[in-house]
């Protein structure tokens, strides 16, 4: 028996902003500043988010209005700290990007050659900040 892949759902930014409470604006922020990246139509170009994208959104969302974080903190933490530390990943110790922290963990999956994960890292805010510059938080006394 051949199993089909059943094509992922995806929403319309009017129904995303609706579902999460943010403006269209705000959303295509969070998508400008390397947070989310949702998937283009390929005919008309229209942003398509899945619910990987939706829970994305609304953690964001969180961390600025319940914690008090900006984009640009978030921005820093993603180019600074482990993925499996912003994941708060359970299955770390399994993954090759867990012993070599001196690395980016896209950086270390496509070495590992593991394509699932390279085609997850282009939707990964991780990998969308990657060129943000690290700057030190403080100075050494």
């Amino acid at each position: 028996m051949d199993l089909e892949r059943q094509p992922e759902i995806t929403y319309r930014i009017n129904d995303v902003a609706q579902r999460v409470g943010l403006s269209h604006k705000r959303i295509r922020e969070y998508e400008e500043n390397g947070l989310i990246r949702p998937i283009r139509e390929p005919r008309t170009n229209n942003r398509r988010y899945t619910e990987a994208d939706i829970r994305q959104i609304q953690r964001v969302k969180a961390l600025i209005h319940e914690h008090g974080f900006t984009i640009a903190c978030l921005k820093y933490f993603l180019s600074a700290a482990p993925c499996w530390i912003i994941f708060d990943c359970k299955q770390k110790a399994a993954c090759p990007t867990y012993g070599n922290a001196h690395q980016p963990c896209y950086v270390v999956v496509a070495q590992a050659a593991l394509r699932d994960g390279v085609k997850r890292c282009r939707q990964c805010p991780i990998y969308l900040n990657r060129d943000q510059r690290m700057t030190a938080l403080l100075e050494k006394p």
